[in-house]
């Protein structure tokens, strides 16, 4: 089971003593994409005004142009942890027992659009880019697309893909009988199901903790799909390649 999981614009601060070791990373041939996604980051944090641009940030947040100039000196901390915003504290993974952290090692991948597919015990520093970042002479999507999806067309057994369409863009999961994107949906007064786009992310976090504290690793979706019944989790199967999380109104009003 491989679970993708999509990063976080916030980021925590601080981590330990290292500093970011690209070989200390899964998935290491990606080195050469990473490489160029650093030395592109870098040539841009010698601009203050252009990154800025780049990055699309505003004057509040100024503060971020300081994490990419730092990137190749700042300590670095677990990227499950390092990640925060909605999903991530919904997944909550410092609360997490030693039983699902050691399945989460195994099984959940973030895809940074800096370091591409990354372990979630990796350590890395704090940077801010996104999706659609423009960085100098590098598009994200060529630099990432063919690399990422060799990577997961590597991978036996189910991947359940819960990033957003713009990050799938960057690194697409091939077409594979066991390969699902997660879609959250939400029963409206008139009894029909719709997808939610931003309020996902809540109900995405809270089913992968569920999944990690349950401790099964799934070798299908028919498997998954029988684990969240009977956990009360409302999970089916929906359009071809995709499965439906069914989360409550309630779930998708918060942010």
């Amino acid at each position: 089971m491989l679970v993708l999981l999509p990063p976080s614009e916030t980021k925590r601060d601080g981590g330990d003593d290292r500093v970011l070791e690209l070989s200390s990373l899964s998935y290491p041939g990606l080195m050469g994409s990473r490489t160029a996604a650093l030395d592109a980051t870098s040539d841009l944090a010698l601009d203050p005004d252009a990154m800025a641009a780049a990055l699309r940030l505003g004057p509040t947040q100024r503060s971020e142009l300081e994490r990419n100039r730092n990137i190749a000196r700042s300590p670095v901390m677990a990227a499950m942890d390092r990640y925060t915003g909605v999903l991530y504290d919904a997944l909550d993974a410092a609360s997490l027992s030693i039983e699902a952290r050691s399945l989460a090692r195994s099984s959940v991948v973030i895809h940074s659009a800096l370091f591409g597919l990354l372990g979630a015990d990796d350590p890395i520093p704090a940077y801010r880019l996104s999706h659609d970042s423009r960085l100098p002479g590098l598009r994200l999507r060529s630099l990432w697309s063919a690399a990422i999806g060799a990577e997961l067309d590597r991978h036996d057994g189910l991947i359940l893909d819960l990033r957003s369409e713009a990050y799938v863009a960057l690194g697409p999961v091939p077409v594979r009988p066991e390969g699902y994107f997660l879609r959250v949906v939400a029963a409206g007064a008139d009894g029909r199901k719709r997808a939610l786009n931003h309020f996902n992310k809540k109900g995405k976090g809270e089913f992968v903790r569920a999944l990690l504290e349950a401790g099964q690793d799934h070798a299908d979706a028919a498997s998954l799909i029988a684990w969240a019944t009977g956990s009360g989790i409302r999970l089916a199967l929906g359009a071809p390649g995709e499965l439906e999380l069914e989360v409550e109104q309630v779930v998708a009003a918060k942010r």
